[in-house]
């Protein structure tokens, strides 16, 4: 049941830091792409890609699994806004900015699975698996 209270814990901080980054970039560009989620995003896979490799099997652990399960599903899932995604890639087709909403959704896959990727490796070259 304390890994429930670890997860909300997770959540909390994760949505506080992806309320605050968000908020953060907005403020500094003022442009009609959403740069903060897509940065929020970019950066959120990066780290659950990080911390995936770096506490699965085969490798040292550098956390419990309940540990495991706070940053992942708790400060990660908190953290990226995948919801907010696809409400703002929707609002900028109701506007009919059709190249702008092509561009943040290719963007976000591909630069998205990038940030796991290079979060992966990342960790392959700061703790090498036994």
């Amino acid at each position: 049941m304390i890994v429930y209270l670890w997860i909300a814990l997770g959540g909390a901080l994760g949505s506080v830091a992806r309320h605050w980054l968000t908020e953060s970039v907005s403020a500094r560009l003022d442009t009609e792409f959403p740069w903060g989620t897509f940065l929020v995003n970019f950066s959120g896979c990066l780290l659950i890609g990080l911390f995936a490799s770096l506490t699965g099997p085969g490798w040292r652990p550098f956390t419990t699994p309940e540990g495991r399960s706070f940053f992942m599903v708790g400060l990660c899932g908190g953290y990226t806004t995948f919801s907010a995604f696809s409400l703002q890639a929707l609002n900028l087709l109701r506007i009919g900015e059709w190249q702008r909403a092509g561009a943040y959704v290719a963007g976000s896959v591909v630069l998205c699975l990038l940030g796991v990727w290079l979060g992966h490796l990342l960790a392959v070259a700061l703790a090498p698996a036994r």
